[in-house]
């Protein structure tokens, strides 16, 4: 008799932490830096990589290591590492693969803080990126490639400019090169839509947004399908494929199979640069998921009747929300998100320029302006003054990131509630 294979609900509430008997039933926080061993020998085979367990957290934490299992599973991955931030993230799943006089490509519509480390910071540790625009036709975008390129990177939403990724397309055209696709299902989440399921390679979050859900801790998250081939491809992934000095000549492939991606992760990296999430965040991050099955489709069922109302507006230019039938993402959306769900965030444009929509966010009550996106509470940033500032007007263009954007993160509340708040801010301006 197979054993039954739990539902994503059943995952969010009970995954990742099996209490034995007379154990807490509720997942215990391992406030401790180190773990105590009885003999040198049992230390040493841990640290030459022979035995798994726990000795030192900066590497790993019985908290956190619950948590990433729980993660892995929703994502239906083989392993998972929690890092203290959605940016540590971003880093290590490229970091990872590529070194200086590496290349690889990411689509342009990304999150700003990610466009900023691909295109300045990573540059300077003599990693180069191309990016391509994600709609193109895929011999346009197959021309980005080169023979040290790495991987392809992308966004299932794109935040803020909310371009839903075609994942089966991007997995087709990395595969074509030998290379993973790296897709940050941030916005989506696990709920809406798993990307291994349509290719994907290995996924990445920022646990900050609709995963942890209150604001209450910064952190990301980086998946493994084990699924991609690193040994067909070992010309170009000798990080992978090769002896590692520093573990006495030891072969990631070789040894972890297909966890080598994430093992080679936290015994390399983590152990190197320690972005490493306190256990206490992790815990906090395991309570959201609790109820992230139960949030997302509320988050979402409110964003679709705010763009209804939002779409029916005189004062509002435009609006972008792929729930909306004539929007151009709308029937990829119905094709590859759960009940073609895709978030709870809609961005829209005032009318009347950059000064009329600071008067409108300002003018809200309900909804408060917070750097943050995705989560309980009903948000509301103006992306080119605030996140995605440091970008000229053409970069910002190139993000799809409109001067007049307005990036709505619709919450939990009453949805009448929230679009009552969105009407009297309208009436403010109407008189303007």
């Amino acid at each position: 008799m197979h054993a039954h294979i739990m539902n994503i609900d059943t995952i969010c509430v009970q995954s990742g932490w099996n209490p034995k008997k007379g154990e807490p039933r509720v997942l215990p926080i391992y406030q401790s830096t180190t773990f105590r061993y009885e003999t040198s020998d049992q230390m040493a085979r841990l640290f030459d990589l022979k035995d798994a367990g726990f000795f030192y957290t900066r590497l790993q934490n019985p908290t956190n290591e619950c948590v990433a299992k729980k993660i892995a599973e929703l994502e239906g991955g083989v392993a998972a590492i929690l890092t203290s931030s959605g940016q540590a993230a971003s880093f290590y799943s490229i970091f990872n693969i590529c070194e200086a006089g590496d290349h690889f490509v990411s689509t342009s519509a990304i999150y700003g803080g990610t466009y900023n480390l691909f295109a300045v910071t990573l540059k300077k540790l003599g990693i180069e990126v191309t990016f391509v625009d994600q709609d193109a036709p895929e011999e346009e975008i197959s021309k980005a490639f080169r023979p040290n390129t790495k991987c392809l990177f992308s966004e299932t939403i794109s935040n803020p400019s909310l371009q839903v990724l075609d994942i089966a397309k991007m997995a087709r055209i990395a595969h074509a090169h030998g290379v993973p696709l790296i897709v940050d299902n941030t916005f989506a989440t696990p709920i809406n839509c798993r990307p291994f399921e349509h290719g994907a390679d290995i996924v990445m979050h920022s646990t900050t947004k609709y995963m942890d859900g209150h604001a209450t801790q910064v952190g990301g998250v980086i998946v493994d399908s084990g699924k991609f081939d690193w040994a067909a491809h070992a010309d170009k992934f000798p990080g992978l494929c090769t002896p590692d000095e520093s573990y006495h000549g030891l072969v990631y492939t070789e040894a972890f199979g297909e966890g080598a991606y994430i093992t080679k992760c936290t015994v390399q990296l983590m152990r190197d640069l320690g972005s490493i999430p306190s256990p206490f965040n992790a815990f906090l991050l395991n309570l959201g998921l609790e109820t992230l099955h139960l949030r997302v489709p509320r988050h979402c069922e409110n964003a679709q009747k705010v763009a209804e109302f939002l779409e029916k507006q005189p004062d509002v230019a435009w609006i972008n929300y792929s729930g909306l039938p004539n929007n151009p993402y709308h029937e990829l959306a119905q094709r590859q998100f759960d009940g073609g769900r895709s978030c709870g965030v809609v961005t829209f444009g005032i009318k009347g320029g950059r000064e009329r929509a600071i008067k409108f966010i300002d003018s809200l009550k309900l909804t408060a302006i917070v750097t943050h996106v995705a989560d309980a509470r009903t948000c509301v940033l103006h992306p080119a003054s605030h996140t995605h500032r440091q970008l000229s007007d053409e970069q910002l263009i190139e993000a799809g990131v409109r001067p007049d954007l307005i990036r709505f993160s619709v919450g939990i509340e009453d949805a009448d509630d929230i679009i009552a708040d969105l009407r009297q801010a309208l009436a403010a301006i109407a008189e303007s």
